[in-house]
């Protein structure tokens, strides 16, 4: 396909997780491809910090092993995923307690009902590291007949089709919540503090479509990270595409149908473009492209000689009595993350930290653990102003990537807010170059219609 006159049939800007899932799909083509990084590393936002042995993901968005296209992306059949425990703990009410497992039909409602009243045996480790008492009466969460319907309400969705889920009447997410016929306290004590975790929206002003999908994957899968660190998947994708595709510390000014201009290497010249970079960045090497609002976060890394907790689980507030929205001891999920013999304890804010972020965020984990915290070692405070894409009704789930024939865009900004978004949407725009280049890949792919999962 390379014509003399051309550099690459194909220039990517961004080595986010979007671009180099994208240039996966045009190389497996047989289209010849450069992947241009401003920055010295791959992952655009999904970034890792390494200190002392400790690494610390910058934004912490949890994934769900029922995303499809960490299947179905070439250069992730050797990513490992780290899941967390079943469901989630909930703080609420000074008492920690455990929601949000599924359970399929009249069975599982019966064995769900069952396991409310048969509360589990607390592991040793647990009592020995003075965690709050875990719960199975939920008083704040409703009763087990409550729980029960939680639970099989959960298995429905796991298995309802994406299309009947797009098809409800859209909504912010915190009204439509009060329209579904869950008792208030459930609403309250589990679907709102869950959602603006996986959505990284604390007032749920989400589209209740996008709200819809993200609950379908939780209750589908398993929350879950990657081992090693959030920067181990783009770097897997980085490191399989053929050597000399992605080149880091090249910023480029201007692109066109058939060209990139760079600070540091001139003009290089291309049959398309595409821009994978964040909303921002794209911009403005876009004029007119809509750039969304961000929701920031902030992440709290503390590190501690024993776990203030022996599960594997994501610890959500339902109070909301203090700047922590969840945490999660990180070293029980994934022991990678931290050296041997220490925990590492990451707490996220769904939003700018306090003042006296440090003290504030030890007081409020110290309720929601029930153990002292101030022995705990500070590692890092990283907050990230633009961090989520909001997804504000209406939301199209299918922003376009094609702009005209050699310019196209894809990113977590085009599709739903989340790593399976931001995959699914370099899918997307490598289809629509293959077919604008009159390509027919070499190897068949799972066809586009393939449903998305938030």
């Amino acid at each position: 396909m390379l014509e003399p006159a051309y550099q690459a049939d194909v220039v990517i800007v961004g080595a986010g997780v979007a671009g180099l899932s994208a240039a996966h799909r045009l190389n497996s083509a047989g289209v010849t491809t450069v992947v241009l990084e401003a920055a010295p590393y791959v992952g655009g936002r999904m970034t890792t910090e390494k200190i002392d042995g400790f690494r610390l993901d910058r934004i912490g968005q949890l994934l769900s092993t029922s995303y499809p296209e960490l299947r179905l992306t070439p250069g992730l059949d050797v990513l490992a995923l780290r899941p967390f425990a079943p469901g989630v703990l909930v703080h609420a009410d000074g008492r920690t307690h455990r929601a949000g497992e599924p359970a399929g039909g009249a069975r599982g409602a019966l064995d769900a009902a069952r396991a409310f009243v048969s509360p589990p045996r607390r592991p040793r480790q647990a009592v020995q590291a003075g965690a709050p008492p875990v719960s199975r009466a939920f008083p704040p969460l409703g009763g087990a007949l409550d729980q029960a319907r939680l639970a099989a309400a959960l298995g429905r969705i796991a298995t309802v089709p994406v299309e009947r889920l797009l098809a409800r009447p859209e909504r912010p997410a915190g009204r439509a919540l009060a329209a579904r016929g869950m008792p208030a306290r459930t609403v309250e004590g589990f679907l709102r503090p869950l959602l603006a975790a996986l959505l990284c929206d604390p007032d749920l002003t989400t589209s209740s479509r996008c709200a819809d999908l993200a609950l379908r994957a939780f209750a589908a899968g398993r929350l879950c990270l990657p081992e090693g660190g959030a920067d181990t998947l783009p770097e897997l994708l980085a490191a399989a595409l053929p050597p000399g595709t992605v080149r880091t510390g090249v910023r480029v000014t201007s692109v066109s149908t058939t060209s990139v201009t760079t600070a540091e290497h001139g003009e290089l010249r291309c049959r398309a473009v595409l821009v994978a970079t964040d909303a921002h960045a794209a911009a403005e090497l876009l004029p007119g492209l809509r750039v969304p609002p961000f929701h920031p976060v902030t992440v709290v890394h503390h590190t501690a000689d024993e776990a203030p907790s022996a599960e594997a689980a994501l610890l959500l507030d339902a109070d909301r009595r203090g700047p922590v929205a969840h945490t999660a001891v990180i070293s029980q999920v994934d022991p990678s993350r931290a050296p041997a013999g220490r925990a590492l304890i990451s707490s996220t804010i769904l939003g700018a930290p306090p003042a006296d972020a440090d003290r504030t965020v030890r007081a409020h984990l110290a309720t929601l653990y029930g153990t002292a915290t101030h022995r705990w070692e500070l590692l890092a405070i990283h907050h990230t102003p633009a961090a989520v894409p909001a997804m504000p009704p209406p939301h199209d789930l299918r922003r376009q990537v094609r702009l005209l024939a050699g310019l196209y865009v894809c990113g977590d900004h085009r599709d739903t807010s989340t790593v399976q978004g931001a995959l699914h949407s370099g899918r997307r725009a490598a289809a629509a170059l293959l077919t604008d280049l009159g390509v027919t890949p070499a190897a068949a792919t799972a066809p586009l219609s393939t449903p998305t999962a938030a």
